[in-house]
């Protein structure tokens, strides 16, 4: 149901009913924004003549100011927390879960009994919610009906919280959308977000505060000329974020004057900008000025919609309500997105100066404050205003699920939340073509190409690549069809008339070695089918098709500079910023680059875009490592199917597919194994991930269908195993995200090298002490006999030792193993050994750390899969299965011993060893043999080593089905293998005339 009552500014007021009404308005713990559009329709209520009772945890005179009656009653009570933002740009998801568990789920029935007996001591007649969830099942409890008011509920907001948490706190949100469900209907405000919990919902206008002065008012008040330009910062009261921060006069056009909200009272700031006061009223001075520069809010933006004021806004990480405010300004040309970087380092003039070109078009109602007063005295008295069947849960969700279908792209296929998943079965909507799914359409769109180098060797991903590519040859910016952020940016990206480098690199399934690469394991890599495509082209800058605010940035600048200009496909589906632009030479200080740690520093400073350190972080090392200068412009597009988080290397397939393409485009001749070595620089160096090196050397160096052997010493290829037609490799992923740049990882790594210091300490005192006749041992009880000269020479190696998986496991047993602490606080080991000796990581002095498991397992690793390796050639037996999967099995756990494991990869273990073992009447016993958790562990994904036969692909099925059965996440499969991008090569393109 839609309401639209008339156009008006939100001055009317709401007639009166027979009766006087009280009214219980709880207010969410997240933000201004919240309390001031929830102020518009008290205010109505109030000026009606009802008692309204706020529940707020905001302070009172954003009330007060306002409405002074004896109708207004403040309860100030926090019933929930919203999301907790480590600063005024970043949302902590964790932290957010872990307080909401706190405030809202560990005291709930005690809040439910304390609001029950509340609202029946004020003899509620109506329960408003905006949008606290708990607040619509004390409404049931007490027998009151409750509406919500809301663009966002909690649920949604939550979902995407609880996945990167690797599920934990999963019940908040089933527990939030059962509280709103107890909802009479929900009055949805624009810029609405997925709300599937509601079982009815009425649509209203924004609700925008009144203004109180004129334009000229305000100025003069003010003391500012009519014909200065004025911009509003406001950040919702955090402008000294991050810390250290300050406003500089010089980040201002010349004669602009900024309006600061929320400033501190010890806050200094420049002459042109101006301290407000705590309690300034903001819709008159928004109205008051040419352009506002914040962060993304319901507040902020309606205001700025009903006064068509052009806003530069600022991407916050991780809350979902903002792509929806952010599409809303775009279509009304109301909104420019400003890049954190620009914003911390006070590039702020070309913004400023393109916003006041804007013509904001918003022409709808913006007195929903009064429509919304309407209907919640309406519903108070009685009236009902859903009905039909149809209108309620089931159309909602379906919707949802529609959404969710018509969000898959090739490649990057969007899983439904299984809360909105409830009736999918019913929309009978038409499941989209995987990455892999190729049909003769395609043909003629991958032909308007012209191949000048290389082969797509019959790739369909690639061919699907190009088929994009060909769409956006095509598409015009301009056209009023809705289109992507990313393919709007992307569509303008390149020059079609010259020449195009294309690279392709896959992920990889970590059969054998794992963690114990950093070591100098040997490692078993194969690389997927999932593949990075990387797409570049290079251009003269004063030729370069530019973005606008590149091309202004430009321009303040003096000229035409060497621009980068990064688009990355399926930014859309994750909470990241989908294109990134620097000038090149914010790598060199002076004539050399930078150092690695600012390099580092420089991606760090905004979240939504450190992805961009693994794309444009190539260009840094080949200019660090290579000496490289790169003085012409380059525009890269990034499209992966390797999904993120899954332990696949997603991250290693876009750096080796980015330096593949860039080193093509420049006509860098670089092997794959060195390739790789410098893409591993990229991961360590400048993302800061402390990774070993075969992820990047299974995706530059793989072959389809073969497992890669390398000794990761640093990066010695061995052979390529050919992986026997009788047996089969896959991945199944947890649903739980795995992260090499996690804390778990890296103090892994740590405790391991720690664990190679103090043999090598322990081998060198030995040595020292060492005599013919007499040997010291670290036990003190071993045979000196056993010192002849061989184990001399054994302790001088040891002494030296590069590589701790160079220690066979029985020199470890019989020397070390006694002395190898299980814990260790950092403090001790700097204490008594100096250091541990690794570049990429480093010891906190105040953590304990494990070491003996992270120390044994790489010793042990290395000769699981030496065995493994051996195995692979051996007969073709059960008992040779049976012995590859026993080793898989045990590398899974001595995964678990170091604490790299988790819940959703023991559970699909589990799985499988119950499906090997498991009484069967079937003729020819088991088909899968054993599993392991892969890569960096903690999440990520299995691999399953079984039989290659119809009947081990259907136990695959079997096991995602019962994984999903007990945790609601259907486990994505990784069967299939493709080449490397040394084996791929690259391909030269251009557009084919017309």
């Amino acid at each position: 149901m839609r309401v639209r009552d008339g156009d008006g500014d939100g001055g009317g007021e709401v007639t009166a009913p027979p009766q006087h009404l009280v009214f219980a308005y709880y207010i969410t713990g997240h933000g201004f924004g919240h309390a001031t559009r929830a102020l518009e329709v008290v205010r109505h209520l109030v000026a009606a003549g009802h008692d309204v009772h706020v529940v707020t945890a905001a302070p009172e005179f954003v009330f007060t100011t306002e409405i002074s009656s004896p109708c207004l009653h403040i309860r100030k009570v926090l019933l929930d927390c919203g999301a907790v933002q480590a600063d005024a740009l970043t949302v902590d998801r964790l932290a957010s879960l872990e307080k909401y568990h706190q405030t809202a789920v560990v005291p709930r029935e005690s809040i439910l009994k304390a609001e029950v007996e509340w609202l029946n001591s004020i003899k509620a007649d109506l329960v408003v919610s905006d949008v606290v969830p708990v607040a619509c099942r004390a409404a049931a409890d007490a027998g009151i009906r409750s509406v919500c008011v809301t663009n966002f509920s909690w649920d949604f907001i939550y979902a995407e919280y609880v996945v990167a948490a690797g599920n934990h706190h999963r019940s908040i949100v089933w527990q939030i959308a059962e509280d709103y469900s107890h909802c009479e209907f929900l009055l949805r405000l624009p810029g609405y977000c997925p709300m599937p919990a509601f079982r009815d919902v009425i649509d209203v206008p924004l609700v925008v505060r009144r203004l109180h002065k004129s334009r000229s008012e305000v100025r003069k008040e003010l003391g500012i000329a009519d014909a200065i330009k004025v911009v509003i910062f406001n950040f919702g009261g955090q402008v000294s974020e991050p810390a250290g921060w300050e406003l500089k006069r010089e980040w201002l056009p010349d004669g602009w004057l900024c309006l600061v909200c929320g400033a501190s009272d010890t806050q200094e700031l420049p002459p042109n900008f101006i301290k407000l006061a705590k309690d300034a009223y903001t819709p008159d001075l928004m109205a008051a000025s040419d352009c506002m520069l914040g962060k993304i809010g319901y507040g902020t933006v309606s205001e700025a919609l009903a006064y068509k004021l052009p806003f530069v806004f600022v991407r916050r990480d991780y809350f979902n309500e903002e792509p929806f405010l952010r599409n809303m300004l775009e279509h009304y040309q109301c909104g420019i997105e400003m890049i954190r970087r620009d914003l911390l380092t006070g590039h702020w003039k070309p913004y400023l100066l393109r916003a006041i070109t804007l013509q904001p078009c918003y022409d709808g109602p913006i007195n929903g404050g009064e429509v919304a007063a309407h209907i919640l005295q309406d519903t108070a008295v009685g009236k009902k205003y859903i009905s039909g069947k149809l209108s309620g849960a089931r159309r909602l969700r379906d919707a949802i699920v529609l959404g969710y279908q018509l969000q898959r792209a090739p490649g990057r296929d969007v899983g439904i939340p299984d809360w909105y998943s409830l009736s999918e079965k019913e929309t009978g909507v038409r499941q989209a073509l995987t990455y892999h799914d190729f049909n003769g359409s395609a043909e003629s769109s991958f032909e308007d190409f012209e191949i000048l180098h290389g082969d797509m060797q019959g790739l369909t991903d690639t061919m699907s690549f190009l088929k994009s590519l060909s769409g956006l040859a095509g598409n015009d910016p301009r056209s009023p069809e809705k289109q992507t952020r990313e393919r709007t940016a992307a569509s303008v990206l390149f020059d079609w008339e010259e020449e195009i480098y294309v690279a392709r690199a896959p992920g990889r399934l970590d059969v054998m070695g794992g963690i114990a690469d950093y070591s100098g394991s040997l490692v078993l890599q194969m690389p997927i089918r999932e593949a990075c495509h990387v797409a570049v082209q290079r251009s003269d800058p004063s030729k370069q098709k530019q973005w606008k605010h590149t091309q202004a940035r430009q321009l303040a600048n003096g000229g035409a500079v060497p621009v980068l200009q990064i688009v990355s496909f399926g930014s859309e589906l994750s909470n990241r910023a989908p294109t990134f632009d620097m000038d090149l030479s914010d790598f060199m200080d002076g004539d050399k680059p930078i150092s690695y740690d600012k390099a580092k520093e420089y991606f760090s400073l905004d979240p939504s875009q450190k992805w961009a350190a693994y794309v444009a972080g190539t260009i840094f090392v080949l200019m660090t490592e290579l000496g490289v200068r790169f003085t012409d412009s380059m525009s890269i597009l990034v499209s992966s199917s390797v999904p993120e988080g899954k332990g696949v290397s997603s991250s290693a397939s876009v750096e080796v597919a980015s330096m593949s393409a860039i080193a093509a485009a420049y006509g860098l001749n670089i092997a794959p194994r060195d390739l790789a070595l410098l893409c591993q620089k990229v991961e360590n160096r400048v993302v800061g991930a402390p990774c070993g090196v075969m992820d990047q050397m299974a995706s530059a160096c793989g072959e389809a269908n073969k497992l890669l052997a390398m000794v990761c010493q640093p990066a010695e290829v061995k052979e390529l195993v050919n992986i026997p037609t009788h047996i089969r490799f896959w991945g199944l992923d947890s649903g739980i995200r795995h992260s090499v740049g996690g804390t778990d990882y890296g103090s892994v790594r740590v405790g391991t090298y720690m664990g190679r210091k103090m043999i090598k300490c322990a081998a060198s005192d030995l040595l020292s002490e060492s005599l013919p006749s007499c040997v010291p041992t670290l036990s003190g009880d071993t045979n000196p006999e056993e010192y002849e000269e061989h184990g001399v020479d054994l302790l001088k190696s040891e002494a030296s030792m590069e590589y701790l998986c160079n220690l066979p496991p029985h020199r470890y047993e019989a020397v070390y193993a006694k002395n190898i602490p299980e814990v260790i606080t950092g403090d001790a080991f700097l204490e008594k050994y100096g250091d541990h000796n690794d570049v990429v990581t480093q010891v906190d002095p105040k953590r304990s750390y494990c070491v003996k498991a992270p120390t044994r397992h790489p010793i042990y690793e290395n000769f699981r899969v030496e065995a493994f390796k051996s195995l692979l050639t051996a007969a073709k037996t059960d008992g040779q299965l049976s012995a590859l999967g026993e080793l898989t099995y045990q590398c899974h756990y001595s995964y678990n011993a170091c604490g790299l494991g988790s819940d959703g990869t023991d559970r699909l273990v589990n799985l499988v060893q119950e499906i090997q073992h498991r009484k069967t009447s079937r003729a020819g016993g088991p088909s899968l043999f054993g599993a392991k958790i892969t890569g960096g562990g903690s999440g990520g994904s299995v691999c399953v080593i079984g039989k290659n036969c119809l009947r081990s692909s259907e136990e695959i099925l079997e096991i995602q089905r019962r994984y999903k059965a007990a945790t609601g996440y259907l486990p994505i499969v990784f069967e299939g293998s493709s080449p490397g991008a040394g084996k791929f090569g690259y391909l030269k393109i251009r557009r084919r005339s017309a």
